[in-house]
């Protein structure tokens, strides 16, 4: 017997935490966690909080130069991030 409308577990799964409002907090920390898989050790070293409100990543990076380098490369860390998490989840990122 052949079954027309059968769909993936994956779609499932994502069916029902979208349904209960699960989905965008997921998405905030499969992306924090991304953030020492896309820029590296050497920087999550010197990153020592990173929080998420309102589409707003805050980072708090612990030198300087580090800093104003990220600073300058802020368009493509929102665009690697959320390709690496599969969802709009952030739009900018703010450093301190």
């Amino acid at each position: 017997m052949k079954r027309n409308n059968t769909e993936t577990i994956t779609d499932v799964v994502y069916q029902v935490l979208r349904q209960s409002g699960l989905e965008m907090p997921l998405n905030e920390y499969r992306l924090i966690q991304a953030w020492n898989q896309v820029l590296g050790k050497t920087i999550s070293r010197y990153t020592q909080d990173l929080k998420i409100h309102n589409m707003v990543l805050y980072a708090t990076i612990s030198s300087a130069p580090l800093r104003n380098e990220l600073q300058m490369r802020r368009s493509y860390l929102v665009e690697a991030l959320n390709n690496h998490v599969g969802a709009q989840v952030i739009s900018q990122i703010v450093l301190k």
